[in-house]
């Protein structure tokens, strides 16, 4: 029996902060050894379950999920490493401890490769066992950790930087978010598509005391409908009638975000039945993995963020009202592009210097003609289409000016046809652009063709635009041929 005067044995001294919010499952035919790990682990993880055999254990661990499972070579009944190959074959993959009186050298060697975690010899002290069971919680979390990088690397797009000026509006913004970091409260982020609310999510987590934890990125527009539930929530492991059929367990996004943040990005997207189960788990900060009976504690921040007007939502029906004013605790309005225009150098400098090096491609140089040029334009795709201009002008080499063209003259036409302009448009002094606008073009587009040898497919494609309107501007320019 372990040493039970050690003071680390006390649930009052515990040092909880150490040691991550866990489910552990304690499999030991013996009452005593039981009881002593339940009380010292309790208080340290959080969630501690027990069983006296293999076959007990099985049924809970078909019903909960756990994080690392301590376990008894020697059980009635099924031994412990046969057990456990059960387990690993079903697709179990959190930590497993072994603990025995009786073993030798090949009883260890037979331990690790069913795929024990540990092995530890009875009687062990206090410090040996929390040793152990800590170690093995600090390798589930680094699991943890490897998969949300993979998936980031895997789902990688450019961040919108949204953040970059000296505005009024984006000074606003920067101290909002310094404010709100510092309080684990929920906050929802609003504003238009490309205004950077993931980089506002990610400033928010950075400058939090979750830091440390893990940030996870979750598109709820993108998630199946089928799948929503297993995908944040997770799914317990189900088994076949024959042996290798079935379904493993699963973790989901709240159980990999645990310590850190959880970003809901699109929340306006999540189907009436998730926004039920979702508000439940914010009020309850507890979840329920599908198909299990045991609910499983979450230590999780959530930053939700919509470009849809959840106001408008409610009253239209498509979103509860419950979730609405839970999620707004603190809601931050991320400003558009039109707004501060006076941060296009800035942003623009900022592009070039991060996306060169990126796309192995020199830099480009934007004069202030340029620049007053781009002013002109009110992004409607916000600070995300400034910055796919940018990355385009970089990979032919000179501002593309042809697509700035475009978009200015879709802009006009909706002015024309009675299209009220935003109150930031309005209050801009239009520049009389349009003879050098076009002069910029013209030499633009010449430069393309003169790079791809005169090739107007090419330099058509390398333009955006089709053959035809290269061939049609040419021929106004007495370029032909």
């Amino acid at each position: 029996m372990p040493d039970t005067a050690d003071p680390s044995l006390q649930p009052a001294t515990a040092p909880r902060e150490h040691w991550p919010l866990a489910a552990v499952l304690v499999v030991d035919d013996e009452p005593g050894m039981r009881h002593f790990l339940e009380k010292t682990l309790q208080p340290r993880v959080g969630q501690v379950h027990s069983a006296a055999s293999a076959e007990a254990a099985d049924d809970l661990v078909r019903r909960h999920r756990y994080d690392l499972v301590v376990l008894d070579i020697a059980l009635p009944g099924i031994s412990g490493i046969s057990w456990l190959k059960a387990l690993r074959e079903r697709g179990f993959d959190g930590e497993v401890v072994l603990i025995t009186a009786f073993a030798d050298l090949d009883t260890a060697i037979e331990a690790l490769r069913a795929g024990a975690s540990d092995f530890i010899l009875k009687p062990f002290r206090v410090t040996q066992i929390l040793n152990a069971l800590r170690q093995g919680l600090e390798r589930a979390g680094l699991r943890r950790e490897n998969w949300v990088l993979r998936r980031a690397l895997h789902q990688a797009t450019p961040a919108a930087d949204g953040l970059v000026g000296d505005s009024i509006a984006i000074k606003g913004l920067q101290a909002a978010l310094q404010r709100v970091a510092a309080v684990d409260s929920i906050v929802l982020l609003t504003g238009e598509s490309g205004t950077g609310k993931e980089l506002a999510a990610l400033a928010l987590h950075h400058n939090s005391p979750r830091a440390a934890g893990p940030f996870v990125p979750v598109n709820c527009a993108t998630l199946s409908p089928e799948l929503i539930d297993s995908e944040l929530f997770g799914q317990a492991q189900i088994t076949g009638s024959t042996p290798g059929s079935g379904r493993p367990g699963r973790d989901g996004l709240f159980v990999y975000a645990q310590g850190g943040t959880l970003f809901l990005d699109e929340i306006g997207e999540l189907p009436p039945a998730q926004q039920a189960t979702l508000l439940r788990v914010l009020e309850e900060r507890r979840i329920r993995p599908v198909g299990s009976e045991q609910e499983i504690p979450v230590d999780v921040r959530i930053v939700a963020a919509t470009h849809r007007k959840l106001a408008d939502e409610v009253e239209a029906g498509r979103f509860r009202k419950d979730l609405y004013y839970r999620l707004q605790v603190v809601e931050i309005n991320l400003p558009p592009l039109r707004a501060h225009k006076e941060d296009m150098a800035a942003l623009v400098a900022h592009f070039i210097a991060t996306l060169a090096p990126r796309l192995g491609v020199p830099p480009i140089t934007v004069t202030d003609d340029e620049l007053r040029y781009l002013q002109q334009y009110d992004w409607p795709g916000n600070v995300r289409e400034l910055r796919n201009l940018i990355e385009r002008s970089l990979i032919l080499g000179a501002l593309n000016v042809s697509a700035l063209y475009q978009g200015l003259a879709r802009q006009d036409r909706r002015q024309e046809a009675g299209a009220p302009r935003t109150a930031a448009a309005a209050g801009t002094t239009a520049l009389p652009a349009t003879t050098d606008l076009h002069t910029l073009e013209k030499q633009h587009i010449l430069a393309v063709l003169d790079s791809v040898g005169g090739d107007k497919t090419r330099a058509a494609q390398l333009l955006g635009i089709s053959r035809r309107t290269l061939e049609r501007r040419v021929a106004e320019w007495g370029q032909g041929g």
